[in-house]
């Protein structure tokens, strides 16, 4: 099989090397023994995996990022991605699972006051609670400060109205970081937004599940709000910053995403080159044509690029630098590599590659999916120019 090396992270967790050799090589006996046997079957039947979220609880992985003080790993974001990755080239629908769910308890760790840490982080890691981010509306995508969901004060407590779509973790999770306005008025919009943890409760529902090409089993789903109330107690960060805190728990989100993107990179080129090995055409391997290696070259070239740019945001982000930048890179780039090489591996593969029958046909409908979430490839660009300016004034 095709190997990836990565360079050393800079550590920031109190993870040493054998550490980190541990928790990795506890994820990949979990995948090779519990997941991959089962994926095909699940995936195309889009069945939620119960069975593997409690093995997911038990592994730690609802509290990876989470501070040891509140009973999570502690893990940083340089070993989190590689455990991401591993997932993913298994079944990236089951790193969705625990992405938005960390990108809401992270929304909690870096904003939220030590009464709201005591209360829900703890909650969070041991995955009795698992949530994600409820951020899109049927308006409203890539341009948060249009959102329409509102919070109206009423003493103690904000009533909620609205609806939220494509959340992920929706059916099956019980709480979610909801973005809304606090103050429509607010000029600019961003200083009347505000950010909640929201449990479910009256008033607050599933109004669908929401299907989808690829990224199966994990689910997807409308939430509505109707006269929601919540305490004031749930509100993170203060009122008017809910998009500041949005957008910092969002690097964290970019980084699981590139590391999505490197494991569908990787798990395609593998199969492309394991295949390329078998196939005979013509009287030789496939590998041996020139028109073949072309393609592996440059699967190769795009997986390994992707990775070096995914654990350099993931490094900053560990040194607690500003990174939405190099997150958006290691997102742009490691997204298109995956859906580059889910259709060259295809490609390779001919009419084996079409059939449902091998994993390449899941991979080439999971990849797109990258290129979409967590802010669009085109958002990331235009973070990345603005950026660039920024940081090299005249």
């Amino acid at each position: 099989m095709t190997s990836i090396t990565q360079s050393g992270p800079d550590r920031q967790d109190g993870f040493g090397l054998e550490d980190e050799s541990q928790i990795l090589n506890s994820v990949e006996r979990w995948l090779e023994r519990d997941v991959r046997p089962h994926v095909r079957a699940l995936e195309h039947d889009d069945v939620y995996p119960h069975e593997m979220v409690e093995q997911m609880k038990a592994l730690g992985l609802f509290g990876a990022t989470i501070s040891q003080d509140y009973g999570g790993l502690g893990l940083s974001a340089t070993t989190y991605a590689r455990i991401v990755q591993k997932v993913s080239e298994a079944w990236m629908s089951l790193a969705g699972i625990f992405n938005s769910h960390l990108i809401m308890a992270a929304c909690v760790q870096r904003h939220g006051d030590e009464a709201q840490k005591q209360a829900l982080l703890p909650r969070f890691a041991a995955g009795e609670v698992r949530g994600g981010l409820a951020l899109t509306e049927p308006d409203c995508g890539t341009d948060l400060q249009a959102i329409r969901t509102r919070a109206a004060r009423d003493g103690d407590h904000y009533v909620i109205n609205g609806t939220k779509t494509w959340i992920s973790n929706g059916i099956h999770g019980q709480a979610f970081a909801v973005l809304v306005k606090t103050d429509p008025h607010a000029e600019p919009r961003h200083r009347g937004m505000s950010l909640f943890i929201a449990e479910k409760g009256p008033g607050f529902r599933v109004s669908r599940k929401l299907e989808k090409i690829g990224y199966k089993g994990i689910d997807s789903a409308e939430l509505i709000f109707e006269d929601y109330r919540v305490s004031k107690d749930a509100l993170i960060g203060g009122e008017g910053r809910g998009l500041a805190v949005t957008l910092g728990g969002l690097e964290l989100g970019r980084i699981n995403v590139a590391a999505r993107g490197c494991g569908i990179a990787k798990s395609a080129l593998d199969a492309a080159v394991r295949y390329s090995q078998v196939r005979r055409t013509f009287g030789k391997p496939i590998h041996q044509h020139q028109a073949i290696q072309l393609k592996l070259a440059e699967m190769a070239i795009r997986t390994e690029a992707a990775v070096a740019l995914t654990y350099n945001a993931a490094r900053a982000y560990d040194r607690g630098q500003r990174c939405d930048m190099e997150a958006g890179m290691a997102k742009y780039a490691a997204s298109e590599a995956a859906v580059a090489n889910s259709l060259d591996a295809m490609r390779i593969h001919g009419a084996y590659g079409y059939s449902t029958e091998f994993d390449i046909e899941r991979l080439y409908r999971d990849a797109p999916l990258l290129c979409i979430g967590e802010g669009t490839n085109e958002l990331q660009k235009i973070i990345i120019a603005r950026q660039l300016v920024e940081r090299n004034p005249i």
